[in-house]
């Protein structure tokens, strides 16, 4: 591995677990900072802003501002602006992320029939009626575009499922391939490198799901590091089809990978 200038971080179940601060996860991020590494947290976090994200984990202790921040939502707007632009579009998502949806036309459910369906973060609003309505839509013609396909996460009661559980069956059902925003679409990796003014090769991606944040991360050049907490489980990395190029026990554990000698600080 050549000598890493920059990291891409996930935040949940890497930096946090339910917006709380994982063990030794402030003092690395802190490290980090103090040897001036570039570095963005990029997630599929779907419930809240790219602003509320950064203060929250701010409240947590982080250095980390609005700027470091890229979000799935944030990445949705900036593709549908670029590659649909003026279409109309129905939102089902759990969480208000309005703020980082400028310049996109949203229709209500009741409304206008949409041109593209995007499906945020799963939670209360995937019903059945909401789910069934997302199938007649793709159905008639409208684009369905996902955020993510995350099939699980971690939060402080266990695993809950997430939106690439009920995709799955959107797309059987519907006979169409989703348009993926978030992570593990390339397009996502590039705009996180591109803001950090970096190379693939110099750069880190470290997340706790070894398909979207870290194989995925690798098949764009990037070097992955897996950490073993969040949603990390040793069955799901002995069934992935690659292996990453580092495995963690945390987050904690990053300054210390010999690689990284100029990303360490003191």
């Amino acid at each position: 591995m050549p000598r890493i200038r920059a990291a891409l971080i996930d935040i949940d179940g890497v930096l946090t677990v339910s917006w709380k601060a994982l063990p030794g996860a402030v003092a690395a991020m802190e490290r980090l900072r103090a040897g001036d590494v570039p570095l963005a947290l990029v997630t599929n976090t779907t419930s809240r802003t790219r602003a509320s994200v950064a203060a929250r984990l701010a409240g947590e202790g982080f250095p980390v501002g609005v700027d470091d921040i890229l979000t799935a939502p944030a990445a949705t707007a900036a593709h549908l602006r670029e590659h649909h632009p003026g279409a109309r579009v129905l939102l089902v998502n759990t969480g208000d992320v309005a703020d980082d949806l400028g310049g996109l036309t949203l229709v209500d459910a009741d409304g206008p029939a949409p041109d593209v369906v995007v499906l945020g973060g799963a939670g209360d609003a995937f019903g059945y009626a909401s789910l069934n309505r997302v199938f007649r839509h793709v159905r008639d013609g409208a684009l369905l575009v996902a955020m993510h396909r995350n099939l699980y996460w971690r939060t402080a009661d266990g695993l809950d499922l997430d939106t690439g559980a009920f995709l799955l069956g959107l797309e059987r059902a519907a006979g169409v391939e989703a348009e993926i925003t978030g992570k593990p679409s390339p397009t996502f990796f590039a705009t996180a490198l591109a803001r950090l003014g970096v190379d693939a090769g110099e750069t880190l991606m470290v997340g706790d799901d070894i398909e979207s944040d870290v194989l995925a991360a690798q098949r764009c050049g990037i070097n992955g590091v897996l950490v073993r907490t969040g949603k990390y489980l040793p069955e799901t990395q002995e069934a992935a089809d690659g292996e990453p190029d580092h495995v963690l026990d945390s987050f904690a554990d990053l300054p210390e990978l010999p690689e990284l000698l100029g990303m360490r600080a003191g």
